[in-house]
């Protein structure tokens, strides 16, 4: 189904017209932020895991200046190819008026979902404050989560952002934050128990109740979710701030700036933690994904009419 410059596909379009559980997925981890392959074998366990939970995926990318909502793995090929855009929310418009392919950072993939109506995505981490002293560098995902109100899952802001400051960024902001299982904020790749969460839930019912309570006052901003990574492949703390540190130390010395920033900072953590790195960003990617699924799952059952 197609509105405009936003195509959705049946599946979704289906899902949705039958008030099912909807799950948006950003898709720049798949064109930049993952080895081809990995990203690949990727995002067909992530559909895997979100049918299995009762939802509907809905990858969300821009191909040839259209937003299309429900992209399958076997055809979300395109976004691996050489010179696809890492696509923000100021970009938008820009892909769809010249005809532009790329993958949906957090705030596109927001907007986009959004403008659908979907009201519940997964993401790894969001962009936030940059580390580093005078940087300036602020991801426009803090922007978009203050201004579309959707429910939002990750593992906290990404590793090369300062935990704290971020927190007090999307506090600033008027972002409703809330730990699933946790009173902490997430370090991404670690479990961490430096910087308190505003607000705890413990069960997907909290979560749904508070998502309910945002949109019936009429709040325009996101419920970001977060929970710690998974334990058994999380990287001790210690060792994501060495690497972290390692990478923008190499990066400055290497006068690595722009775009080519965090594709660089990301690729020396690898090196940095031989590997281990990858193996917690997949793991978390798909507990999110699940999570993200099961709160889909649990706010369609409340807005099911009584004797359905």
């Amino acid at each position: 189904m197609s509105r405009g410059w936003l195509t959705l596909a049946a599946e979704v379009a289906g899902a949705m017209d039958a008030g099912g559980p909807v799950v948006a997925l950003e898709s720049a981890v798949l064109s930049h932020g993952l080895p081809g392959e990995e990203g690949r074998a990727l995002s067909i366990r992530v559909d895997a895991l979100v049918r299995e939970a009762g939802a509907t995926p809905a990858l969300v990318a821009l191909r040839d200046g259209r937003a299309h909502v429900g992209v399958r793995p076997e055809d979300a090929g395109f976004l691996l190819s050489k010179g696809v855009m890492k696509v923000a929310e100021r970009d938008l418009s820009v892909a769809v008026g010249i005809g532009h392919s790329g993958g949906t950072t957090v705030s596109a993939t927001l907007a986009i979902a959004s403008a659908a109506g979907i009201g519940v995505m997964s993401t790894g981490g969001i962009g936030g404050v940059h580390l580093g002293e005078g940087t300036g560098d602020v991801s426009a995902d803090l922007g978009a989560l203050c201004r579309y109100p959707v429910v939002v899952v990750c593992s906290g802001a990404k590793a090369i952002c300062d935990t704290r400051k971020t927190a007090e960024a999307l506090d600033s902001l008027g972002v409703t934050v809330v730990g699933f299982r946790t009173g902490w904020m997430p370090a991404f790749l670690a479990r961490s128990e430096r910087v308190a969460v505003p607000h705890r839930a413990d069960s997907l019912g909290e979560i749904a109740s508070i998502a309910t309570a945002k949109l019936e006052m009429g709040s325009r901003t996101a419920l970001l979710v977060v929970q710690q990574p998974p334990e058994e492949t999380a990287l001790e703390e210690s060792v994501q701030d060495r690497a972290v540190a390692g990478a923008i130390a190499r990066a400055r010395a290497a006068r690595v700036e722009g775009a080519a920033l965090t594709p660089y900072l990301l690729a020396a953590i690898l090196e940095a933690t031989d590997g281990r790195s990858l193996g917690s960003n997949l793991a978390l990617l798909e507990e999110n994904a699940r999570l993200a699924a099961a709160i889909a799952v649990e706010l369609a059952v409340r807005d099911e009419p009584a004797g359905r």
